[in-house]
């Protein structure tokens, strides 16, 4: 079956806060990371005969659930994941809020690489403790991680926690095995434990390979906790559902009440079928999804070559976020953000929400139909000429 990723869907008016939140209705929002595509049939089938049921009572989680999440990530991805490994919780940023919780003590540090999702800091902030910057290294069209201030970061006893972001959100890296293995040996030499946000795990783009943090080793596995969610990937983040998995039975303890603590132990009955939906029936839409994303972001940097050139684009290896490079227009991104809503109708984020290192970068979100970026990219050169 096909499915048509080019249907342009009226998001306004549903409560969206992606299309929902501008002043003006001719904003075109490609900020908030959510896609303009409607999620697999499988999950709307699932969905809808939940519904049909007519009682919305508090869930049991299923021996389905668990089948499914540790079936999907054995055969796609060689990790071995075991259920008892497993916490579910209402998303990923309530878990890692819930990990440095547990994991960390007030006045602790966690290590981050920036530019990077901007709940990191959030999360860090409010567990009482501080953001312990490693910058990525721009080189070229990509981002490296810069393993030598990586190892006298670590070094620090604070630090206590390392979040990795793979893939990683904005730069879209899609982090090799090597990589991962010297990043995994830096913290297991100074006894911090590696936090791997994995919710863009679906979302890679050949010949580039996602790789579990996790999967790498069994001591990484030991000494990681792993945070993943079929919401990206099917674009179902408002169903608010995420899971946990750490091996170590003492930390996924101390884990587990923290989650209690934070009061985000219960999730809802839809966040489950359409787990189980997504993951049991929703690969061959996944792959056409993946084949789209790759269209759009090739149609982005072919566009950008001809008539942006003086915005370079990160390559994209995952992810449906294009992290370019404004600083040609000098302003600070959060200026660029504004005048660009209020002079072209168009809302990127600024890159400053990543706590980017280098100033006047923007993140577009691409994942939507191809008539709907190619009018965004039009709005932003007659911007962009008009500077």
């Amino acid at each position: 079956m096909r499915y048509d990723f080019d249907e342009l869907i009226n998001r306004r008016g549903t409560n969206s806060y992606k299309w929902d939140s501008a002043a003006k209705a001719d904003v075109l929002p490609l900020w908030v990371a959510d896609m303009d595509f409607r999620t697999a049939p499988a999950i709307t089938e699932a969905l809808s005969r939940r519904v049909s049921h007519g009682i919305f009572g508090y869930t049991r989680v299923p021996e389905a659930y668990y089948q499914a999440v540790t079936t999907w990530f054995s055969r796609r991805h060689g990790w071995h994941m075991r259920k008892e490994w497993m916490i579910y919780t209402s998303g990923v940023v309530p878990a890692i809020s819930a990990i440095i919780k547990a994991l960390a003590r007030p006045g602790d540090k966690v290590l981050v690489q920036p530019p990077v999702y901007n709940c990191f800091f959030s999360s860090i902030r409010n567990n009482a403790c501080e953001a312990a910057c490693s910058p990525l290294l721009r080189t070229g069209d990509t981002y490296q991680m810069d393993f030598d201030d990586l190892e006298r970061k670590a070094a620090d006893p604070k630090v206590k926690i390392m979040l990795l972001c793979n893939p990683h959100n904005p730069a879209g890296r899609v982090w090799t095995r090597e990589e991962l293995t010297r990043m995994g040996e830096i913290c297991l030499r100074h006894d911090v434990t590696v936090v791997a946000d994995e919710i863009h795990c679906e979302l890679v783009f050949p010949p580039y390979a996602y790789t579990p943090f996790a999967s790498v080793s069994e001591e990484f596995q030991r000494r990681s906790v792993t945070c993943i969610s079929p919401s990206k990937a099917f674009n179902i983040a408002g169903l608010q559902i995420a899971n946990i998995v750490a091996e170590d039975d003492d930390m996924r303890q101390r884990i587990d009440r923290a989650i209690n603590i934070n009061e985000v132990c219960d999730v809802n009955p839809f966040g489950v079928e359409a787990t189980i939906a997504a993951y049991n029936e929703g690969e061959e839409w996944l792959t056409q999804l993946i084949d789209y994303l790759q269209g759009n972001y090739d149609y982005m940097r072919d566009f950008c070559a001809e008539h942006l050139p003086r915005f370079p684009l990160a390559k994209l290896e995952g992810t449906y976020l294009v992290w370019m490079d404004c600083s040609a227009l000098r302003l600070p991104s959060e200026t660029l953000e504004q005048a660009l809503i209020e002079e072209a109708g168009l809302w990127l984020n600024a890159g400053a929400m990543y706590h980017s290192p280098q100033e006047g970068f923007m993140r577009w979100n691409i994942a939507c139909p191809r008539t709907r970026l190619a009018e965004a990219l039009e709005r932003f050169r007659k911007f962009a000429a008009s500077r």
